[in-house]
């Protein structure tokens, strides 16, 4: 007997729990997709396509043991446990990942991609994460269970499988199968470099999730977490883009140090006496505009922060540029469009890079990173602590200081506590603050101290944002007694909205976020309704400081009456402009697609797809690669270093 005909049972068990998998993801998202039989037919011939590609890689390593494994040994009672043990496990490997790749699609609506390939790094929080949010010992029991009865009908219903023990191949026999199940996975590597031929199935986003197989989707993500812009993307001519930038980023209050097109320093000049105000910017985890009452939800879950917003210079219509936290970060500290791949906060080299930390450091700032989880997830200690930040992160906090934590943090009261002391310090110090706040009470699983608010822990998003709201309320009056407090300005701001999927390619709707800045002593409260982006909250920032500083922003003030109002939102492939109420989108194929925004509502938007126009596609163009070119070039970096970052990385906030 042939010992690879083995590999078909794994084909059998991998497809067929493929195809269950994908018709449970189907029904689910049933009422967004597109169901016309010939979309339901796509969705499933293109998703077996997938599963076989996935399945040639899946059994690389088997197909290695079947061919070094000799014929004498293969055919011994030990191996034959071996391989049960081995075939046991594959089974439990396979039912595993279609029950995981559940859970993935409820939180995010899509197959494994780039956030799984990051979550996987961070296997701490990740599997603290799941084991609060979900019953792990009945999940794991129902798939021990799934794969025993698998196991037992193969093993005992099919006459030949004992027979695959009794295998006496030639050593030229498995030299030639090695060598033609090795070369089909390798001709996929080489031919299907991304899932190119799902973006052309449908224009619903759902329909192209459905049609991927997770397994070879992680795959890809692994293997194009970093992609270069020229090499993927629509380019221009150098020079010809880098005069466009200089246009797209001018504004009647700069004026660039030199007349070289490389070098993209500029002054920015503001009326007016500069202002020594502190500021606490807190960046609130997944905080949607869909979950708002201002925005029209009636839920009533954020009823203090809608009230807030009352009192504050409250922008509306606002952007984030990603999906992910890091982006966020990335997106209001540098100021930047968000380029392809992964942040910048989590790539290696992104020491002294232009930003805020650096501007407000020589000002004479006492600037701070205070996170309630650890710092080294998504490589933030590293980002804040070498670009004009010190470090405070969970394990700055005290036992004392703690009153609730999960994997991913101490509870929102606990971290604006501590941001709070952090503000006495600096002001015992006599030395302004800019504190950089990061919460996570807002994320699954959604845990938080019982008896704050009127729904329990661990019941859901709707609790993690109840409770969000009411420590914004909390950290707010506790402020308020504070001598510095009238001399600060507040900043709330989401670091991505709660959700990503949708059934577009860039769901508009869900990018809207909130951003206010609340000093009744120092700001009139206004509602801003100019569409603007993350980007442009530092500029507008130090405009409202009345700040002259240099800059290589690409964002601009919000309140000038010379803004121009758009938005730059992305995922790690696709990039997008919104403006003029037409979203135009540059794709890693090296095409672009545009749609006129029809309508953008609460928990929806509706496209019409249309021929991009030359002007928002060269504004696009401009945007994303002059973003990739200065950063490949290094010309994003900060320029006049007043302190060394490594001395400031090594000066971490003492416990207190």
């Amino acid at each position: 007997m042939n010992r690879y005909n083995f590999l078909n049972y794994f084909l059998l068990i991998f497809l067929s729990v493929s195809l269950i998998s994908r018709s449970v993801l189907l029904i689910d998202s049933w009422t967004l997709i597109d169901r016309d039989i010939f979309s339901i037919i796509q969705i499933f011939t293109l998703g077996l396509f997938y599963d076989i590609v996935a399945y040639s890689y899946y059994i690389i390593p088997f197909v290695v043991y079947l061919f070094v494994v000799p014929s004498r040994l293969f055919n011994t009672k030990t191996h034959k446990i071996i391989a049960l043990l081995i075939f046991f496990s594959v089974i439990y490997s396979i039912v595993f990942n279609a029950i995981s790749e559940w859970f993935f699609w409820e939180e995010f609506g899509k197959r494994f991609n780039f956030i799984a390939v990051d979550y996987l790094v961070y296997t701490h929080e990740v599997i603290q994460n799941i084991r609060e949010s979900y019953p792990i010992p009945w999940l794991l029991a129902i798939v021990f269970a799934l794969t025993s009865l698998i196991f037992g009908i193969i093993s005992r219903k099919s006459a030949q499988f004992s027979s695959f023990f009794n295998d006496n191949s030639s050593y030229t026999h498995r030299l030639i199968m090695s060598i033609i199940l090795l070369t089909i996975p390798l001709v996929f590597f080489n031919t299907l470099h991304k899932q190119t031929l799902i973006t052309h199935i449908s224009e619903n986003r759902y329909n192209q999730e459905l049609s991927k197989n997770g397994f070879y989707s992680l795959f890809s993500a692994f293997r194009n977490n970093e992609l270069d812009y020229d090499e993927f993307y629509i380019t221009k001519e150098t020079n010809a883009l880098l005069t466009s930038y200089r246009n797209l980023v001018q504004t009647k209050n700069s004026q660039f140090i030199s007349n070289d097109l490389n070098h993209t320093l500029r002054n920015i000049s503001n009326k007016g006496q500069e202002k020594k105000y502190n500021v606490m910017l807190v960046m609130i985890e997944s905080l949607s505009a869909s979950y708002m009452g201002i925005y029209g939800d009636t839920k009533n879950i954020t009823p203090h922060i809608d009230a807030l917003s009352k009192k504050s210079l409250f922008f509306s219509e606002f952007f984030a540029t990603g999906t992910r936290t890091v982006r966020g970060m990335e997106a209001v500290t540098m100021s930047i469009p968000p380029t392809p791949g992964r942040s910048i906060v989590k790539r290696p080299d992104n020491h002294n890079m232009f930003g805020l930390g650096w501007i407000f450091h020589e000002k004479g700032y006492d600037n701070k990173f205070i996170y309630a989880g650890h710092g080294y997830f998504d490589n933030m200690n590293a980002y804040f602590g070498n670009n004009g930040f010190k470090i405070v992160d969970r394990q700055n906090f005290a036992k004392e200081e703690i009153s609730f934590a999960n994997v991913w943090g101490v509870c929102d009261e606990d971290l604006y506590n501590k941001s709070i002391k952090e503000a006495d310090d600096s002001y015992h110090k006599d030395q302004p603050f800019f504190s950089f706040v990061m919460t996570t009470s807002n994320h699954r699983p959604f845990t938080y101290p019982e008896g704050k608010i009127d729904i329990p822990s661990h019941t859901g998003r709707w609790g993690g944002v109840k409770y969000t709201d009411y420590a914004v309320h909390n950290f707010l009056e506790k402020a308020s007694k504070k001598p510095w407090f009238e001399n600060t300005l507040f900043i709330f701001v989401a670091d991505h909205n709660g959700g990503s999927a949708g059934k577009n390619d860039l769901p508009l709707y869900r990018y809207k976020i909130p951003f206010l800045i609340y000093a009744p002593k120092l700001i009139k409260a206004q509602k801003i309704t100019k569409l603007s982006s993350q980007i442009d909250l530092a500029p507008t920032l130090l405009a409202l400081l009345n700040w002259d500083y240099q800059s290589k922003f690409y964002g601009k003030n919000i309140l000038s009456k010379h803004f121009k109002p758009r938005a730059l939102i992305g995922t790690y492939q696709k990039l997008g402009l919104y403006q003029n109420n037409k979203l135009t989108m540059l794709l890693p194929n090296g095409t672009s697609k545009a749609y006129k925004v029809k309508e953008l509502g609460l928990h929806h938007n509706t496209y019409e797809e249309i021929i991009p126009l030359a002007q928002d596609l060269e504004d696009t163009i401009d945007y994303y690669q002059s973003a990739s070119y200065f950063h490949t070039q290094g010309l994003d970096r900060y320029e006049h270093i007043t302190s060394s970052p490594q001395k400031l990385q090594s000066l971490p906030i003492e416990r207190r």
